[in-house]
């Protein structure tokens, strides 16, 4: 606890180094000023005046810089919580993610210890820490993260110092394999850039690389096995990190494996909710997990340099305030300010107040919008106004948001905060729906074997949906068909829309095929067709 209180000291300590400074240096200017020279022999009454006239200068001007000191203070505060409060677990979850992605890309630790991720020996291997390197080119420094205590960190107690340092490795450091970390000390900062992943064709290629090194060669042959098997993770990391591991991959929990399209589209994002009865890992799987990887680094960059602009943003509205009550406090320590001023100004700030009220109003709603609601983050999928839009940059006063043409449109953040907001992505699994008519006539044998298909077609595919469904007729129509619907529950939220789309449309198709297989078919009723002359129709159209 007294650890943690030092480093909340410190991160404060440090931020308001400058302020304190500031203010200490006024203080003893202020001390000296009336110790020394403003006492002392006895001086005419002008030169008393002008003496005292200066000492309430020096007081206001150490007044404002306590009112600095303030507003600074304030701002750390908030973006403190603010940063811990949003993005702390994500944060958390990218850096095990590259830490995944970092041990799985170089040699088998727990192999060359002697151990399998079972044995006492994994204690003793240099596994659970991650370094990273600044990718900026004046900066040296390399930082260490623990990553088992990282993973056993609480929002509520991580200090602000820790946040800091959490938020300057993301910022400051790429997503990469250990393929250009071995050699780190020769090459130079531009190579090192140049094995960062910066893109999802370079994500594919390290989920490719990445399984081709965990995976095991099949006995006798050169060729390597389809899938990544649980104790093929044990040669790179301990039982409880595999545990913690073998989940984020859609689909692998059951099958104790893992597929290489899987571990490719999780290293590009990682916005999937995975099955929990899924253990093993082929290429797809791990393809489509490096994917998602990647794409859920750069969401949470996007998102904490967002938050920046705006704390920063926050802070010069802030420090144009300070600066006027500053002014105004020392003109009153002058008493420069008479009675007759004061009045002149209180009715210019009353017009000021008519015509930029609203002005007023509006920067106060964005600033409870983006700080307290804060509905969405960079990157989200989100509806507003029925209308579904990705968020693409979010500021203090407005909002950029992407329509699915890529239509880029503008919000005002006041605007936003009166709106109710549909976030796919902080969404739970979602439910899905499919409407489908059928003959009436159609027996209830028929009807409780398409059920029964339904069921076992659902039940075959447990890292798309889940088990519980169910079929209902939803009404007649007009005695000539049934309308019946079909509702499903995803293992995903509809954070990313294609996936959704796509299971949808394999299960119509499924929906389809199963009609054909049980002969379902839609008649409309006999109709009744009126015919008429086609000279009486000339008659009466004359």
């Amino acid at each position: 606890m007294n650890f943690l209180l030092k480093k909340k000291v410190l991160y404060f300590v440090y931020g308001l180094k400058k302020s304190v400074q500031a203010l200490l240096w006024l203080s003893l200017v202020l001390l000296a000023w009336g110790l020394l020279i403003s006492r002392g022999a006895d001086r005419s009454g002008h030169t008393k005046d002008i003496l005292n006239g200066i000492t309430r200068g020096i007081a206001g001007v150490v007044i404002g810089a306590a009112i600095w000191l303030v507003k600074t203070l304030l701002i750390k505060l908030l973006a403190s919580s603010f940063q811990c409060n949003r993005f702390f677990d994500r944060i958390q979850e990218s850096i095990f993610h590259q830490y995944v992605v970092r041990t799985l890309s170089g040699p088998p630790l727990m192999e060359m210890a002697g151990g399998d991720g079972n044995s006492t020996s994994a204690a003793s291997t240099p596994s659970g820490r991650l370094n990273f390197r600044k990718v900026k080119k004046d900066s040296a420094r390399e930082d260490v993260i623990d990553v088992e205590k990282l993973n056993k960190m609480k929002p509520g107690k991580v200090s602000a110092w820790t946040m800091k340092g959490l938020i300057e490795v993301i910022n400051g450091s790429g997503l990469s394999t250990l393929s250009g970390a071995l050699n780190e000390n020769e090459e130079d900062d531009d190579e090192r850039q140049k094995n960062e992943i910066t893109n999802e064709y370079e994500a594919k290629a390290a989920a490719y690389r990445i399984f081709m090194n965990v995976a095991k060669t099949k006995p006798g042959t050169d060729t390597k096995a389809k899938f990544i098997e649980e104790d093929d993770l044990w040669r790179f990391m301990k039982r409880e990190e595999v545990d913690n591991v073998i989940p984020l991959f859609e689909g692998a929990a059951r099958r104790k494996r893992i597929k290489r399209t899987t571990l490719k589209n999780w290293l590009v994002s990682c916005h999937t909710n995975t099955s929990k009865n899924l253990c093993r890992i082929n290429q797809c799987l791990c393809v489509s997990l490096q994917v998602k990887v990647y794409q859920d680094r750069k969401a949470l960059a996007h998102s904490l340099n967002d938050a920046k602009t705006a704390i920063e943003e926050l802070n010069r509205l802030g420090s144009g305030v300070v600066v006027i009550v500053s002014i105004i406090v020392w003109l009153l320590m002058l008493q420069v300010l008479t009675t007759r001023v004061l009045v002149f100004i209180s009715s210019q700030l009353l017009l000021v107040a008519f015509i930029f009220g609203n002005t007023a109003k509006t920067v106060f709603e964005a600033i409870i919008f983006v700080f307290v609601m804060h509905p969405f983050d960079v990157g989200d999928r989100c509806v507003i106004d029925g209308v579904q839009v990705v968020v693409e940059e979010v500021n203090l006063l407005t909002t950029i948001l992407l329509k699915f043409d890529n239509e880029k449109i503008f919000y005002p953040n006041s605007v936003l905060a009166t709106k109710p907001i549909g976030n796919f992505y902080r969404s739970p699994e979602m439910n899905d729906c499919v409407e489908f008519d059928i003959d009436f006539s159609t027996s209830a044998e028929t009807i409780t074997a398409l059920k029964s298909k339904i069921k076992a077609f659902i039940e075959s595919k447990p890292q798309h949906w889940r088990p519980t469904h169910s079929v209902i007729v939803k009404e007649m129509d007009d005695v000539s068909s049934l309308k019946l619907v079909l509702y499903v529950t995803h293992t995903i939220n509809f954070q990313n829309y294609a996936d959704r789309n796509s299971r949808r449309s394999d299960l119509v198709l499924e929906l389809k095929r199963i009609f054909e297989e049980l002969q379902i078919k839609y008649r409309l009723l006999p109709q009744e067709v009126v015919l008429k002359n086609a000279s009486s129709i000339a008659a009466s159209a004359g």
